[in-house]
């Protein structure tokens, strides 16, 4: 009977473990499962409603601003950058919370398969004064609540959480950056889809034009009407004009499809440009050091070192603080189900400090390592820095060549439309007079073509300029503007700043 029991008391624990040793080696094969077609398809179909959710239809011409508000509102690169930045909020409320002292909660249930105890003997003697006892039951339930700080924790969770603080700003700077590319980007597509929407009809026009009088060119040929050298020279001439007429369409039809990409517009709405005026454009910018100064100020890129400087600085003063000593208090309320105890329940209070003197060692090397730190992350920024000096310098120059080359645009564009008005009192039915005709038509629209994209490239480059100064257009919250209001807030931001920064009481 009693190896019955013995057995009974072995062979229970023994099963337990070798139980849970089967669950672990279960839990440890795992393997690769791929996607079923249907949930790729499923996913896809829902990637695709998501990136359009929640826009507001499109009901009117778009104008500029309001092209640059879409873009801003619903750009999926820029909701990429929000979402980065309440991330790093959240990782922020996260580590202040680090700070707290621990206070665990703990339950617990014990249970061995014989009795804890034993016996005592005499030291001197060595004789057994004692029967074996136990004070201990088999099966226990224990539970306790503990209190515990340390101030090395502390500390290290200071600088950490100052750091996650920073992090937060070098994302709202980044947050900043992506929003002024987008606007830039706008400024560059938008005029060049406006000049799109008001020449590609005239285009396909022209060159139905031109296919005719080409296929009226192979007539003549055959018929012998005309030398055919003079008509070979007719034919390339006329396929001369079809293939910049097909060139410059292409360029057009590509305008818009970037539009279209910057404001998140699906596929398959259509939508028009609001026929505006152009928008003034300011004059070059001639206080250079001004725009320099401002630069050096608000560029998001230099912020954003300038604050990486603080969270790499944490670190090394993280790491000087593990090398002191480090003073731990723990309180806690203890209970025992033990009913052999005199006491189950009970309070218990200690402090211990620690000391790794070791570690001082360590000090100097800290030291060098904060100084080259902060000697490298000073010449980055200062790097950083004499490239957006040279980015507003080259930008105030290239805007002051875009603004010679529309005006240049312009006046062929005055010269190539009185051509093309005096060819076209001038024509009669002759087959070169059509030529010629068509020919002035073609450079008339090509030459209108190059004026807008001319406007487009200074207003690209007007946008380089304002860009390479890194000021902000827009409210710090978006998601509360609808397009209309974001549009008015953003058209007002940069006329007051080409007013104030830039002096454009005289405009062009």
């Amino acid at each position: 009977m009693q190896n019955s029991n013995l057995k009974t008391r072995i062979a229970r624990p023994a099963l337990l473990v070798a139980a849970c040793f089967t669950v672990a080696l279960t839990g440890c094969s795992v393997n690769p499962v791929p996607y079923k077609p249907e949930e790729i398809s499923e996913r896809v179909t829902q990637d695709r409603i998501q990136m359009y959710a929640d826009q507001e239809p499109v009901t009117a011409p778009i104008t500029f601003h309001e092209a640059a508000a879409r873009a801003l509102k619903y750009n999926l690169d820029y909701k990429l950058k929000l979402m980065e930045n309440a991330l790093s909020k959240s990782l922020h409320d996260v580590s202040t919370h680090e700070m707290l002292p621990r206070l665990v909660a703990g339950a617990g249930y014990a249970w061995r398969n014989n009795d804890s105890g034993g016996t005592s003997i005499g030291i001197e003697d060595r004789q057994v004064s004692l029967r074996p006892s136990t004070s201990q039951e088999r099966e226990r339930v224990l539970s306790n609540l503990t209190f515990s700080w340390s101030v090395l924790d502390f500390g290290v969770s200071y600088y950490r959480a100052q750091q996650k603080a920073d992090q937060v700003l070098m994302a709202d700077e980044r947050r900043r950056k992506v929003a002024q590319n987008v606007l830039q980007d706008v400024r560059n597509s938008y005029w060049r889809a406006l000049g799109a929407q008001r020449l590609l009809g005239r285009v396909d026009a022209l060159l139905v034009r031109v296919n005719k009088a080409i296929e009226h060119s192979k007539q003549v040929e055959k018929e012998g009407l005309m030398p055919q050298p003079q008509v070979l020279a007719y034919q390339r001439a006329l396929l001369d004009a079809v293939n910049l007429l097909t060139l410059r369409r292409q360029d057009l039809e590509l305008a818009r499809a970037e539009l279209n990409a910057l404001m998140s517009i699906p596929p398959n709405v259509r939508y028009t440009l609001a026929d505006e005026n152009e928008s003034a454009l300011p004059p070059v910018p001639t206080d250079l050091e001004k725009l320099e100064q401002m630069a050096l100020e608000k560029r998001p890129e230099i912020m954003e070192e300038w604050y990486r400087r603080r969270v790499t600085e944490n670190d090394i003063k993280a790491a000087k603080l593990l090398l002191w000593p480090n003073l731990s208090a723990d309180a806690g309320l203890q209970y025992d189900s033990n009913k052999y105890n005199y006491n189950s329940n009970w309070v218990d209070v200690g402090f211990r400090l620690s000391w790794n003197i070791l570690k001082l060692t360590q000090y100097p090397a800290l030291n060098r390592a904060q100084e080259y730190q902060n000697q490298t992350d000073d010449m980055r920024r200062m790097a950083l820095s004499m490239a957006v000096l040279t980015q507003i310098r080259v930008g105030v120059q290239r805007y002051d060549l875009s603004l010679a080359e529309l005006k240049y645009a312009e006046e062929s564009l005055r010269v190539d439309q009185r051509l093309h008005h005096f060819a076209k009192a001038a024509a009669q039915t002759q087959s070169d007079s059509e030529l010629e005709l068509i020919r002035t038509e073609a450079r008339a629209l090509l030459a209108e073509y190059q004026r807008y994209a001319a406007y487009s490239n200074a207003q690209a480059a007007w946008g380089r300029v304002y860009n390479s100064v890194g000021l902000d257009v827009m409210p710090e919250t978006i998601d509360s503007h609808d397009v209309k209001a974001l549009a008015g807030a953003m058209e007002s931001t940069m006329g007051q700043w080409q007013q104030v920064v830039f002096k454009t009481a005289g405009q062009r």
